[in-house]
C-alpha cells in the first residue's frame, strides 16, 4: 500500500522529502501563505497552487485511512478478513473502491437475501448454480418448510433467487468494471414531469434531453439537477442507445459467474436472476453513483470558475489613496453620496435628485462640485445599478464644468454592496449610518482598493459564481476562503488602516485576533512597527511568526517593517547591508547595488538561496503590490441602452465574469453581452480563462442584439464582419452565469434592489435572464436551435 506521502508526491510530480516538510509544516500549524512564501528551503519551493492540493488531498487520504481502519476492524471482528481482502482494503485508493470492497460484510438490516439464508435456502441457490443441469423446481420441493416461512416450491426459488442477487450485485470487481462501462456508455435522459409543463418553463431546454453522461459539462448538469430537484424534470440513465442497451451488462454479470445459455434445466431461471440483479440491485445503485459522480464533477468545475472570478476580482488593479467619491444611483429616491479619504474614511454623506422625478440636474451637478472641492476629491466612484448611465453623464458633466477639480470617473460594480450595508460589521464600522449610505462608502471604498472592500462580503455575494447555490455550499466556503486567504497574503496588509475582516484573512489570524488589534490600535494609536505586536491580548509567538511578513507597518522606525521581508530574516539583510557598505534606507531601492550582489555569500543553515534570492528582490521594490496597473473602460458617449447598439459597433467594456462557455462584458447598457467561447479568439479556446479573466479591459464588435430578451452577442474576433459568421453551424447551447436569473436557477436577490430607504424598484439586470451562445446566423435562431454542440 502506498503511503499517503507516496501517493501526494506523484500527483505533484514532487519529490517525498518535499511533501514530508509542507505535511509537517501543515500540521505544526502553518498556514499556506507562509509555508510558501517564507518556508521554501524546506518544500524546495512548492507554491501555493501545489501547497493547496496537497492540503485537500492530504485531508482526503487521511479520511480514507481512517475509513480503512474502521472497516478492517469490522471484518476482523466478524472473522472473515482473509489476507487476499486484507491486501484488496490496504490497496484501495478510493472511497468509493473501499465501500465497494466492504459492501459484502456491512453489518445491514435484515434484507430478503438474509431472510432466504436464515431459512436454509443457500444450499439451494449453490446448487442450482453451480449445477444448472438440476431442476430448479424439483430441488425447490426438497427446501419447504412452512415452520421456516417457505410455503411451497416457488417460495423456495424466490428465496435461493435473492441471495445469489445479493451475491452478484456485492461482487466489488463486477461492481467496478460494470460502473466504468457504464459511464462511459450511458446516456443522461431527461423529461418533463407531466403536468409541469408551464411551471418549469424556464428548463424548457432540458424536456426532451439526452447526452453522454461522461460529457455533460457542468452547467447543464447543475441545470439538470435543479430541474429534477425543483420536481420539473425526470433524470433517469440509460445504458446506452443499442435497441437493447442492458444486454452486455447483463452479459458481464451472466460471464462473472458462468452463467450461459445452453438449453439446461436451470438456465431460464439463472439467467431470469441475472436480468433482475441489473435492473433491480445494479443498475438503481450504479445509476445514484454516476449522477453523484457527474453532480460532484461539475460542483468541482464550477467552484474552480468561481474561484478564478473571485481571485481576479480581489486581485483588480487599486486606484490608490486618493480622495474618493461614491455616488449609488438611484431614481425616485435620488444618489446616495458618500466621500471617503485617502484612507478610506468617510469624511461626508449626502443625498441628490438628478433624475425623475425631481430632475435636480444643476442643483445636483453643483453640490458635487462642493463636496469635491471641500475635500480635495479626486476620483468619482459610480455603482453600476439602477440609474447608472444616467448618473455617469451626470459626472462628466461635471467634470467638463469644473476642469480645475481634475476628477475622474469610473463605474464599479456594486455587487455585494446591499449585503455589506445590511451585515453586522457595516453597522459596527459605520454605526448610526443609514443602511443605503453605507452602500455609497462601499462603492467609493472598493475603487481606491478592491481586495480590502470586498474581503468584508461573503464571496458568494459578490456575483461572479456559475450556478453557486447549486453546488456543496462547505465545499465551496473552504474554497472560496482559501481563494481570499492566497489574495490578502500576495499583496499585504497595511497594519494601521486595515479592518477587521482583512486581518482576519492574514496568514496565523482570526476573527478574534483581528479584532483585538484593531481595538488595540484605537485604544494606543498606530503600529510604531511589527514588534509592538507582541503586546495585543493574545498574540503569541505563533502568531507573530505566521503573520508579520504579510503586515505592513510604512511609516515603522524599521524600514524593513515596510516589506515582505519577514523579521526573522532581518540579519541576513544586516549582513547583506554590511557587504554593500550601506544603511538600509540607503540601500532600499538601489537597484544596481542589489543586483551586483551574489546571493549565495548571505546563505547559512536557516536561509537558503531561495529566501535570500526573494529577500534581494523585495529590497529592490519594497512592499511591491502584485497587483496591475490601475486602468479603466471608457464608455461609448452616446450608447447608453440597448437600442443605441448596431451591429460591427466595436466598444470598450470590462469583462465581469468568466463560464466555461465564454466571457461577459459589461459595456455600459445595463445589460452584460456574451462572447462565446468560440468568438474570444481567431485560435481553438479550450477554456475561456486562458484568454480572459474578470476585470480585464477589452474591445468587443457586436455581432446582434435581441433587445425583447436583452440578450447581447459579441465577438473579440474583430477582424471578421458579421456576415462571415452567420453562415458558421451553430453552437452549443449553454446556462449563462449566476450573476442574473440563469435558465434553470430562480433569480438571486438582486443587489440592485436598493437597500432598505432606497429606490424599491428592481434594477435592471446586468445580463440576461438566460444568455445562451450566440450562433452564427440570427441571433433569435441560434438562441432556439442551438440545442447541442
Amino acid at each position: 500500500m502506498q503511503t499517503i506521502t507516496e501517493t501526494i508526491s506523484q500527483e505533484l510530480n514532487a519529490r517525498a522529502s518535499q511533501v514530508e516538510a509542507a505535511i509537517r509544516l501543515l500540521d505544526e500549524g502553518a498556514t499556506v501563505p507562509f509555508i510558501a512564501r517564507y518556508r521554501k528551503e524546506a518544500t524546495d519551493g512548492l507554491d501555493d497552487t501545489q501547497l493547496r492540493h496537497l492540503e485537500e488531498r492530504l485531508g482526503y487520504l487521511r479520511e480514507l485511512n481512517e475509513r480503512r481502519t474502521a472497516v478492517i476492524a469490522s471484518i476482523e471482528e466478524q472473522g472473515k478478513l482473509t489476507a487476499a481482502l486484507r491486501a484488496d482494503l490496504e490497496g484501495a485508493d478510493t472511497k468509493q473502491r473501499l465501500e465497494d470492497l466492504y459492501l459484502p460484510y456491512k453489518p445491514k438490516r435484515r434484507t430478503k437475501a438474509q431472510i432466504a439464508r436464515e431459512a436454509g435456502l443457500e444450499p439451494l441457490a449453490d446448487g442450482l448454480l453451480a449445477d444448472p443441469t438440476q431442476d430448479p423446481a424439483t430441488q425447490a420441493e426438497r427446501y419447504v418448510d412452512a415452520g421456516k416461512g417457505v410455503a411451497d416450491g416457488a417460495a423456495a426459488l424466490e428465496g435461493a433467487r435473492q441471495i445469489l442477487m445479493e451475491r452478484f450485485a456485492e461482487d466489488p470487481e463486477l461492481t467496478g468494471r460494470l460502473r466504468d462501462r457504464l459511464w462511459e456508455e450511458g446516456v443522461l435522459v431527461s423529461k418533463v414531469v407531466v403536468g409541469k409543463e408551464q411551471e418549469g418553463n424556464k428548463f424548457s431546454d432540458y424536456f426532451d434531453y439526452r447526452e453522454a453522461i461522461a460529457k455533460v459539462p457542468s452547467h447543464r448538469a447543475l441545470a439538470l439537477f435543479r430541474g429534477r430537484n425543483q420536481g420539473v424534470l425526470n433524470l433517469d440513465l440509460v445504458p446506452g442507445e443499442d435497441e437493447d442497451p442492458d444486454a452486455p451488462f447483463r452479459a458481464m454479470v451472466a460471464a462473472r459467474f458462468g452463467i450461459r445459455s445452453q438449453g439446461r434445466t436451470a438456465d431460464d431461471w439463472l439467467i431470469e436472476t441475472v436480468r433482475k440483479t441489473w435492473r433491480i440491485k445494479l443498475l438503481t445503485r450504479l445509476d445514484l453513483d454516476l449522477k453523484g459522480r457527474v453532480l460532484e464533477a461539475a460542483e468541482e468545475e464550477a467552484i474552480r470558475v468561481f474561484g478564478l472570478n473571485l481571485k481576479a476580482l480581489l486581485l483588480a488593479a487599486p486606484a490608490g489613496r486618493l480622495p474618493t467619491l461614491g455616488l449609488d444611483p438611484g431614481l425616485r429616491t435620488g444618489v446616495k453620496v458618500a466621500i471617503v479619504d485617502a484612507t478610506g474614511r468617510v469624511a461626508a454623506t449626502d443625498t441628490i435628485y438628478p433624475h425623475q422625478p425631481r430632475n435636480q440636474w444643476d442643483a445636483s451637478i453643483a453640490t458635487l462640485a462642493k463636496l469635491c472641492q471641500a475635500h480635495q476629491v479626486k476620483l468619482i466612484s459610480i455603482g453600476n445599478g439602477t440609474a447608472s448611465r444616467e448618473t455617469d453623464k451626470l459626472t462628466r458633466e461635471l467634470i467638463k464644468a469644473h476642469p480645475e477639480l481634475g476628477l475622474r470617473s469610473l463605474v464599479v460594480s456594486e455587487a455585494g454592496a446591499s449585503v455589506y450595508s445590511a451585515s453586522e460589521f457595516a453597522s459596527k464600522e459605520l454605526p448610526g449610518m443609514d443602511v443605503s449610505l453605507r452602500g455609497a462608502v462601499s462603492i467609493a471604498r472598493r475603487l481606491q482598493d478592491p481586495l480590502a472592500e470586498l474581503v468584508k462580503i461573503d464571496p458568494k455575494a459578490i456575483g461572479v459564481g456559475q450556478y453557486q447555490h447549486d453546488v456543496n455550499q462547505p465545499r465551496l466556503a473552504r474554497a472560496l476562503e482559501s481563494v481570499v486567504e492566497d489574495c490578502v497574503n500576495a499583496v499585504g496588509v497595511d497594519l494601521n488602516t486595515a479592518s477587521v475582516p482583512l486581518l482576519a484573512q492574514v496568514s496565523g489570524l482570526n476573527k478574534g485576533l483581528a479584532e483585538h488589534i484593531v481595538a488595540f490600535r484605537e485604544a494606543n494609536g498606530a503600529f510604531p512597527n511589527r514588534k509592538k505586536l507582541m503586546a495585543v491580548p493574545r498574540f503569541g509567538d505563533k502568531a507573530f511568526q505566521q503573520s508579520a511578513g504579510f503586515l505592513r507597518v510604512p511609516d515603522s522606525d524599521e524600514p524593513l517593517d515596510a516589506s515582505a521581508v519577514h523579521p526573522e530574516a532581518y540579519p541576513v539583510v544586516r549582513r547583506i547591508c554590511e557587504r554593500a557598505g550601506k544603511g538600509i534606507r540607503e540601500l532600499i531601492g538601489d537597484t544596481a547595488t542589489l543586483r551586483r550582489l551574489d546571493a549565495g555569500e548571505f546563505t547559512d543553515e536557516r536561509f537558503g538561496l531561495p529566501t535570500v534570492q526573494d529577500i534581494l528582490s523585495e529590497l529592490q521594490k519594497p512592499g511591491r503590490d502584485p497587483r496591475p496597473e490601475f486602468k479603466a473602460a471608457v464608455f461609448r458617449e452616446g450608447v447608453e441602452t440597448l437600442k443605441d447598439l448596431q451591429p460591427e459597433m466595436i466598444l470598450e467594456g470590462t469583462v465581469t465574469n468568466v463560464t466555461n462557455f465564454g466571457a461577459f462584458v459589461d459595456i455600459g447598457v445595463h445589460q452584460d453581452g456574451l462572447v462565446h467561447i468560440s468568438m474570444l479568439a481567431d485560435h481553438f479556446v479550450k477554456d475561456p480563462h486562458q484568454v480572459v479573466k474578470s476585470g480585464d479591459l477589452v474591445k468587443v464588435k457586436v455581432l446582434e442584439v435581441d433587445i425583447p430578451r436583452k440578450r447581447i452577442a459579441l465577438t473579440m474576433r474583430l477582424g471578421e464582419p458579421a456576415e462571415r459568421r452567420a453562415g458558421e453551424p451553430g453552437r452549443e447551447r449553454t446556462e449563462r452565469p449566476e450573476r442574473g436569473a440563469p435558465r434553470g436557477q430562480p433569480p438571486r436577490q438582486q443587489d440592485q434592489s436598493r437597500r432598505a430607504g432606497g429606490d424599491r424598484r428592481p434594477a435592471p439586470q446586468r445580463q440576461p435572464a438566460e444568455q445562451p451562445v450566440p450562433a452564427g446566423g440570427a441571433l433569435a435562431a441560434a438562441f432556439e436551435k442551438a440545442r447541442k454542440g
